[in-house]
């Protein structure tokens, strides 16, 4: 099963040992249809928006998806939800989403890149 994942479950990021032995498809963004907001140290993708989220692809087994749906507290916090994506990897992938009116008031990452929106805001 194809997932998209855009904050800490990216390579080089706190949660990325998750995906430990699940093959990387590849780099990818979303189709322009969301927000990426910050909610401290962890972003959130939120339908609606105008953005292109980065991200990257990984081809994962079910007990890592189980372990990414723990992680994402999923049901409850997050849903999973399948995504458009262009780059190296166009189709669909499932994505964790935030619903909008949880992301009320949160930083809007406006290029959609986590990882250069961390760079940008380091103390």
């Amino acid at each position: 099963m194809r997932v998209f994942v855009y904050g800490t479950l990216l390579s080089g990021e706190p949660n990325h040992h998750l995906l430990h032995g699940q093959p990387l498809v590849g780099e990818a963004r979303t189709r322009p249809r969301f927000n990426l907001v910050s909610l401290g140290a962890f972003p959130a993708l939120v339908s609606g928006g105008g953005v292109a989220v980065r991200g990257e692809v990984y081809d994962v087994d079910a007990p890592t998806l189980g372990a990414l749906d723990r992680l994402e507290g999923y049901p409850g916090f997050y849903t999973r939800e399948p995504v458009e994506l262009d780059g190296e990897v166009a189709g669909e992938a499932l994505a964790y989403l935030l619903p909008p009116e949880r992301a009320a008031g949160s930083p809007e990452i406006s290029h959609g890149d986590w990882k250069a929106w961390q760079k940008e805001n380091r103390p």
